[in-house]
């Protein structure tokens, strides 16, 4: 079987910590691993698998290589989607880059948890049994509670070994029905969760909907390969339909069947969801950072950068970041997406970064700023290497507090040691990067009349940036 991780959400459920340019799926949100790792580490001990296809929005290209990378993971491909076009073209990507039609592909959305491996592991050989029938396997999570915030699928009386023939996928039931359903044992939330030969899967979407299929063979005809980013072409790309799985092929196909799976699932779409499967003390409250609390139950609480300090409250989510601070009762927790609504319509950019920015080179911190000055904190990892770059709006102060900073400015090259500084004037060509084996630290001071991110010419650039 071919992994294929489905990396496309933006998380705004999660916000302040899950946003546009860093979501859920890049956190480490229920173990030192990230939920990207954790998905692909889950899979250990299911055999012999093919490497991994991953695809996930070109901005988040560098974040997910890294991560890979850190658990020894090497993809067979990672396609950069240049905008989200939901999940029927994301696999079908992924069935075209296959190496054979007869190949199985296992899809996998990145942000899930599943505590249950043994039975996971079940319903995926039992999975692949049935995908080189030719069948397009779903898993379907037996439900614990007449949940609505999830599709269901509706179960038929066919049975193929462990599956079920598919009745119907329904959309999010209002909670009646949802009581309904989990009483009458034959529906299952929806998981988003496949297993199908990758030429089973494009012969069904030929089928139901050519229209996505042409799009995508001809972004991937017209594609770029760099390392191991397959860079689909944005113009063709911008042209493709958008639509799920669900829509496009699995709930008008005759090769639909569902396996239950009964492992502990959760998708982690809320903070709540997020409290139910987080380690808890004696109270009940899950904690995270620094935390102080008194009188305080089954509640979340999550500190990035300061002391939080709780008492006499029960039943909230705390959430405190370097840039922001969300309160909300457990039961409230979904309107978060509102908030976010309300930082895009008003032009904020706490809807989409943190104060603390990722980049291929490492990461800066925007420490402090003013209308003419801003200060960062810039860490870059051994062998990384920022854009040959000039600004036409500021100048630069460096002081390197950590490491050995190989600096070139204008003609010069030269070699910065800790505790020493240089300047680079308005207008200078310039680069930054780190020859160490120890990452660098510097403290930036910049000062100028504009100071945004978009007043960078790059003239070159490793990573492949324009």
């Amino acid at each position: 079987m071919i992994p294929v991780i489905l990396s496309g959400g933006s998380g705004t459920r999660l916000w302040p910590l899950s946003r546009k340019h860093y979501p859920k799926q890049f956190l480490p949100l229920v173990s030192s691993h990230t939920m990207i790792q954790e998905t692909v580490l889950r899979l250990t001990g299911l055999g012999d698998l093919k490497p991994l296809i991953a695809v996930c929005n070109e901005d988040h290209r560098f974040m997910m290589a890294e991560q890979l990378w850190e658990i020894g993971m090497k993809p067979a491909a990672i396609i950069l989607e240049p905008m989200g076009k939901n999940t029927a073209p994301a696999v079908a990507m992924a069935a075209l880059t296959a190496a054979s039609p007869d190949d199985v592909l296992l899809i996998l959305p990145a942000d899930h948890v599943i505590a249950n491996l043994p039975a996971f592991h079940e319903a995926i050989i039992q999975a692949n049994i049935l995908a080189k029938q030719g069948f397009l396997v779903t898993f379907g999570v037996v439900p614990t509670e007449p949940e609505t915030g999830y599709g269901y699928i509706k179960r038929d009386t066919l049975q193929h070994g462990p599956a079920y023939g598919v009745a119907a996928f329904v959309e999010k039931p209002d909670a009646e029905t949802a009581g309904h359903y989990l009483e009458s044992g034959d529906f299952y939330w929806n998981s988003g969760m496949f297993a199908f030969k990758a030429g089973s899967f494009l012969q069904e979407l030929e089928k139901f909907n050519p229209e996505i299929l042409s799009c995508c063979q001809q972004a991937l005809n017209a594609s770029k390969v760099d390392l191991d980013f397959v860079r689909l072409d944005k113009d063709l790309f911008s042209l493709c339909p958008s639509d799920s799985i669900d829509y496009a092929v699995m709930e008008k196909t005759d090769k639909a069947v569902v396996i239950p799976l009964d492992a502990e699932w959760n998708d982690v779409g809320s903070w709540s969801a997020l409290w139910d499967v987080t380690d808890k003390d004696a109270f009940g409250n899950a904690i995270s950072g620094d935390v102080l609390t008194i009188d305080t139950r089954n509640s979340y609480i999550h500190s990035q950068s300061k002391l939080v300090a709780v008492i006499g409250v029960h039943d909230l989510v705390i959430v405190e970041t370097d840039d922001a601070v969300m309160v909300a009762p457990k039961d409230r927790v979904q309107e978060v997406k509102e908030i976010v609504n309300q930082l895009k319509a008003s032009g904020r950019c706490e809807a989409d970064i943190h104060r603390k920015a990722y980049r291929p080179w490492g990461h800066y911190d925007l420490v402090d700023s003013g209308d003419r000055h801003q200060t960062k904190r810039i860490v870059v990892k051994p062998g990384g290497k920022l854009s040959v770059q000039k600004h036409h709006h500021r100048a630069e102060h460096w002081v390197v507090v950590k490491g050995t900073a190989m600096v070139t400015k204008g003609d010069e090259k030269m070699l910065i040691s800790e505790n020493e500084s240089i300047y680079i004037p308005l207008g200078i060509v310039h680069c930054l990067e780190n020859p160490g084996v120890i990452p660098l630290e510097i403290v930036e001071v910049q000062s100028g009349s504009y100071l945004g991110e978009d007043d960078i010419v790059r003239f070159d650039d490793q990573y492949g940036r324009i």
